[in-house]
């Protein structure tokens, strides 16, 4: 059956949520169709950046969070709104300055007072309830407001006053910064760092790419996206990108990344030497989940060796941090990650 990518691709939600592997091939087929037909409705709209839209699908079917490290103009507030219209999601703003307040995201209690003269207090959501949440220049504010995001992307709720709040599922951050003007800026915390399933570096478009962006965009017509997805169809996938079979020498392939990036079990020179701390568990967790979702999005059954070095370099690179001689000898994180690589490549 041709699929029209400009409509919904309705999911049957009526097979068993698990099952034999007949089950899971033609759910595989069925939902990285939708998939793919959300990946060719964002494209558009956003041109140039068929990469970042991959990692951030990507991102959303293994139900994490992104980081977007990109120089104003490239697009990234454009892509998140475009992404909850074609996923079918309720989408939020927040723009992070140096006196945003843990309470202008998570809400607040302000106490009312009745006719009769009864006093209660009344919780008042703030812009963290819903199920897309883009933290624009996320590192413009204090570690304090920062940190307000922690429970909620770790948990799916948060907690004011002593009272737990669920948040809509699915719940998403996805977060923007600029590496340039770093004045009056806060490094984010390393814990909250790794909370983000990937790091998505935005570049600049190539000269094809940024031709149409110039005659398209300032034309008559405005491009408007179009729902490919329902916020229940994309949790129908997050649950299906479980359940995909990863083998042994995929998973042998991980863990050999994940470890060698560490210098105190790493066979690597270049680790031991120039790294000050690497990546932990919740790395190996994510290329897990990552590589099955890639695979998902191609419509293949299960993942490769190469899906695992394509997510290497935007899972790793924000979870390592280098020693002092490796910023004094000019050596950097994607030369690290770029030899972490050739140990499975």
């Amino acid at each position: 059956m041709a699929i029209n990518p400009l409509t919904t691709v309705p999911l049957d939600k009526t097979k068993p949520a698990a099952g034999n592997s007949r089950d899971v091939v033609a759910e595989v087929e069925q939902i990285g169709a939708a998939i793919r037909a959300a990946q060719a409705a964002v494209g558009r709209v956003i041109f140039g950046q068929e990469r970042v839209v991959e990692q951030v699908l990507i991102t959303l079917l293994a139900a994490g969070h992104a980081l977007l490290i990109g120089v104003p103009g490239l697009g990234k507030t454009k892509l998140v709104e475009t992404l909850g219209i074609v996923l079918g999601l309720d989408a939020k703003r927040v723009q992070f300055t140096p006196d945003l307040m843990p309470a202008d995201i998570l809400g607040s209690e302000v106490l009312e007072e009745t006719e009769s003269g009864r006093r209660s207090f009344r919780f008042i959501q703030g812009p963290v309830f819903c199920q897309l949440l883009m933290a624009d220049e996320i590192n413009r504010a204090s570690p304090r407001t920062q940190s307000a995001l922690l429970q909620a992307m770790q948990e799916g709720r948060v907690s004011v006053a002593g009272h737990y709040h669920a948040l809509p599922a699915p719940f998403h951050v996805l977060a923007t910064q600029n590496p340039l003007e770093q004045e009056g800026t806060y490094p984010l915390p390393e814990a909250q760092l790794d909370r983000f399933l990937l790091q998505v570096d935005v570049e600049y478009p190539d000269r094809a790419a940024e031709r149409d962006i110039m005659l398209k965009t300032t034309g008559p017509e405005d491009r408007r996206p179009e729902r490919a997805m329902t916020g229940d169809d994309l949790m129908t996938a997050q649950k299906l990108v479980r359940r995909i079979p990863v083998g042994e020498s995929v998973t042998e392939a991980i863990l050999t990344l994940v470890r060698s990036g560490r210098p105190d079990s790493s066979d690597i020179p270049e680790v031991r030497e120039y790294v000050a701390w690497g990546p932990g568990p919740r790395a190996s967790q994510a290329l897990m989940l990552g590589v099955r979702a890639r695979a998902l999005m191609d419509g293949r059954f299960a993942p490769s060796i190469d899906d695992v070095l394509a997510l290497t370099a935007p899972i790793l690179r924000h979870r390592m941090a280098l020693s002092f001689a490796a910023r004094a000898e000019g050596v950097t994180i994607e030369k690290i990650v770029g030899r972490l690589i050739q140990t499975v490549a």
